[in-house]
C-alpha cells in the first residue's frame, strides 16, 4: 500500500519547530509491511487541498498531522470537509468530552474551542486522551465522487499525537494492512568507521542476497547499517554483516555507544571516572544521559587548564612541562588519577587541540590524546586526528573514549 505522510503548520517550514512525526509513523507502520513512500511539509493555508488534489489519486493511505486545534490557523478539518464535499457536523461526545476537559481543569470556554467538536460527516472520531482535538479517520472513497484513500487527521503535539496513534490509528492499520508483504528491518550500529569502508567490507555480498534492501547513515564517530527484506534475507545479510564487521558492532537494539557501556559496566557490577580537558564534559553528558548511570558513573572532572591537571589529577608539573598538556604522558596520567582519586574501576582521559587556534606543526588543530587506566591492567593511550568545528570534535572523541573502554570490556581476559 502507498502511503504518505503530509505534514502541516507554518512552524515547521519556519524551523520554529521540529518534525518529529515522520519518524514515528514511520516505525509503527513499518510492523504491518507499511512503508512511508512520501512526506510533505505544508503550511496552514489552502495549500493543504492543492496537495490533496496531487497525492489523493495515487496514495492508498494518508497521514495528515497538526491543524486540529481552535486557534484560526487550524483549518485542516474545514479544507478536508469542503475537498471531499463533506459536510461538518457537531460530534455530541466529543462536545461532552472538551467539556469534562474544560471543567477539570477550569479553563473558560470559548467560541473557537467548539470547533475541535465538529468532524465530517462519515468520519469515525479517534479519541484523544492527552488534549481536546480529537482525530478522525476518514474511510476510502467516502464521497463516490472524489477518490479518497485511507485518511487519517491527528494532532500536531507528539505528546496527543503518539498514543492516539497507538491506541486507535494501529487497530485500523491492522485490519486494512492485513494482504500487505510483511518485511523484517534490522540496523547494525558501527562504532568509529565510515560509511564507504563499511560498504567496501560488506556491500556487493550483502546486495547479492535476493530481495535484500542494503542502506547506510552516518553521525559523528558512528554509522548505521540498514537491511530490509524477508526473514530468510534478513537471516543470510546478519551472519555476513557480523563475520565482516565482527565487535565493531555495538549495538542492533538502536542503543547509544554510551548506553552499552553503561550496560556493560552494569553486567561487570564494575565503574568509571572520567577526566576530561579538551571535550569539556560532552564525555560525562553523554554517560549521564543514560538512564541507570548512577550505579557505574563515579564522577567526571573537567580539568582544563594545567594547574587544574596537577592539582586534581595528580598530573605532574614535569610531564606537562616536558611534553605538554596534549601529549600521551599527561593522557596516561589523567586516566590513573582520576582513577585512583575516585577508586573507580576504570579511569578515561581526554586532552586535545579543539581548535581554530593552538595547533602547531607537531600537534596540528584536531590532534587528540584518549587514554584508559584499569585496576588490572596497563593503562593504553591512542592517539587521534579530528580536524574539524569543536562540537564534531568533541562528538568524535566521545566516541572513541567510550569505544576504547567497550572494547576492553569485550576482551576474554577482562571478563574473568
Amino acid at each position: 500500500m502507498r502511503v504518505v505522510v503530509i505534514n502541516t503548520g507554518t512552524e515547521l517550514l519556519l524551523g520554529d519547530v521540529l518534525n518529529t512525526h515522520l519518524r514515528f509513523i514511520a516505525c509503527e507502520i513499518f510492523q504491518f509491511g507499511l512503508r512511508v513512500e512520501e512526506q510533505r511539509t505544508v503550511p496552514d493555508t489552502p495549500t493543504l487541498q492543492e496537495t490533496f488534489a496531487e497525492i489523493f489519486p495515487r496514495a492508498e493511505v494518508v497521514f495528515v498531522t497538526g491543524g486540529l486545534g481552535p486557534t484560526s490557523d487550524d483549518i485542516t478539518r474545514e479544507l478536508v470537509s469542503e475537498f471531499l464535499n463533506l459536510e461538518l457536523l457537531e460530534n455530541s461526545p466529543v462536545h461532552e468530552v472538551i467539556s469534562r476537559r474544560l471543567a477539570l481543569r477550569r479553563i473558560p470556554a470559548t467560541e473557537r474551542i467548539w470547533r475541535q467538536a465538529l468532524v465530517p460527516h462519515g468520519g469515525q472520531v479517534l479519541p484523544n486522551e492527552n488534549g481536546t482535538a480529537p482525530g478522525i479517520y476518514i474511510a476510502p472513497n467516502i464521497n463516490p465522487k472524489i477518490p479518497s484513500p485511507h485518511l487519517f487527521l491527528l494532532p500536531g503535539p507528539p505528546r496527543e499525537l503518539e498514543p492516539m496513534f497507538r491506541d486507535f490509528v494501529m487497530p485500523i492499520l491492522r485490519r486494512i494492512a492485513t494482504a500487505s508483504e510483511k518485511l523484517v528491518m534490522r540496523t547494525f550500529r558501527i562504532a568509529n568507521m565510515g560509511e564507504s569502508i563499511i560498504e567496501k567490507k560488506i556491500g556487493d555480498a550483502v546486495l547479492a542476497i535476493p530481495g535484500i534492501e542494503l542502506g547506510y547513515c552516518a553521525r559523528p564517530g558512528e554509522a548505521d547499517v540498514r537491511v530490509v527484506g524477508s526473514t530468510e534475507a534478513i537471516s543470510k545479510a546478519e551472519k555476513i554483516i557480523r563475520e565482516k564487521m565482527g565487535d565493531a558492532i555495538f549495538s542492533v537494539a538502536g542503543e547509544t555507544l554510551a548506553a552499552v557501556l553503561v550496560r556493560l559496566l552494569s553486567e561487570r557490577k564494575e565503574s568509571v571516572a572520567i577526566a576530561e580537558s579538551c571535550t569539556g564534559g560532552f564525555l560525562a553528558n553523554e554517560i549521564t544521559n543514560v538512564p541507570g548511570a548512577s550505579k557505574v558513573f563515579v564522577t567526571g572532572c573537567v580539568t582544563y587548564s594545567n594547574e587544574e591537571k596537577i592539582r586534581t589529577l595528580d598530573v605532574s608539573r614535569e610531564s606537562i612541562g616536558k611534553f605538554g598538556a596534549v601529549s600521551e604522558q599527561v593522557a596516561t596520567e589523567m586516566s590513573e588519577g582520576v582513577r585512583k582519586r575516585t577508586g573507580a574501576t576504570y579511569g578515561i582521559a581526554t586532552t586535545g587541540i579543539a581548535g581554530p587556534t593552538g595547533g602547531s606543526a607537531e600537534k596540528p588543530v584536531g590532534t587528540v590524546f584518549v587514554a584508559l587506566s584499569s585496576e588490572n591492567q596497563p593503562a593504553r593511550c591512542e592517539k587521534f586526528f579530528f580536524p574539524s568545528d569543536r562540537e564534531t570534535f568533541k562528538q568524535l572523541v566521545a566516541q572513541r573514549a567510550l569505544d576504547l573502554l567497550r572494547r576492553q570490556l569485550l576482551k576474554p581476559s577482562a571478563m574473568e
